[in-house]
């Protein structure tokens, strides 16, 4: 067997494996924002099989560009427990309460912390659909980003999970597929609103819950869906919104 052969097929071999793992999952993660990496972290931490699925062929979602491209964050007293726990270097602002995080040292230890705490990290998938079993939802329906963009007609793969989570962001792709493609089961999505940063952070984490039997929301998907407020570059309710996610649908897998 040539060395290029060799590559192909350790690729291959190991990709097969990696996939088949994927096959049944408790928690489908559908994007690999702020939120969405939290939420997998604490899930996997409980031994549950989670994996996150970003579009986009890096994770990290608005975080890496900071504040209007400056490379900080900034957050905010109980978040900053979270980030300690991602060993992320926290400064504080005086006489505020406050504390900046460099953005690029975020995004990157939120991705390395949730794959040590035992998640995959997809990169390049797109959910298109779900599956709908029963009154709820049970898995999602994926394609490459790359099909997508070329804008091929090729047909997609199912993947089933006791759970879905929308991290989406300010789209809330997820939510709106559902409510689109099934137009009786009423649900609607109200958009987000302007800035108003106090009310948006206490709002994101009230908004951090099950829509609909087997789909949950968190991060700026929730503000959109419920038609909150958005925050800008503090980050502190992100991480909240994913952590309470995660202690949510841990509560309803016990249960089970």
């Amino acid at each position: 067997m040539e060395l290029e052969e060799k590559i192909t097929k350790a690729i291959l071999d190991a990709s097969h494996k990696y996939w088949d793992e994927l096959l049944d999952l408790d928690v489908a993660v559908i994007g690999g924002g702020p939120s969405g990496l939290t939420a997998a972290k604490y899930l996997a931490e409980k031994d549950l099989n989670v994996a996150v699925f970003e579009r986009h062929l890096a994770f990290g979602g608005g975080t890496w560009g900071g504040g209007m491209g400056h490379p900080e964050i900034v957050i905010e007293k109980p978040a900053d427990e979270i980030l300690r726990a991602f060993g992320i270097k926290l400064v504080p602002v005086k006489g505020t309460g406050l504390y900046t995080a460099n953005s690029v040292e975020v995004a990157a230890k939120l991705g390395a912390g949730t794959i040590d705490a035992g998640a995959k990290i997809l990169t390049g998938i797109v959910v298109e659909d779900l599956v709908l079993r029963e009154d709820r939802v049970g898995g999602i329906v994926i394609n490459t980003y790359a099909i997508e963009k070329a804008g091929l007609h090729v047909d997609p793969l199912a993947l089933m999970a006791k759970y879905v989570v929308d991290a989406t962001g300010h789209e809330a792709s997820v939510v709106n597929i559902l409510a689109r493609k099934n137009p009786e089961l009423g649900i609607k999505i109200y958009g987000e609103k302007s800035m108003w940063v106090e009310k948006a952070e206490k709002l994101l984490i009230d908004n951090t819950k099950e829509i609909y039997p087997g789909l949950f929301v968190t991060g700026m998907a929730a503000s959109a869906v419920y038609g909150s407020y958005r925050m800008g570059a503090i980050f502190g309710g992100m991480y909240l919104s994913g952590k309470k996610c995660a202690e949510e649908i841990f509560k309803k897998l016990d249960k089970r």
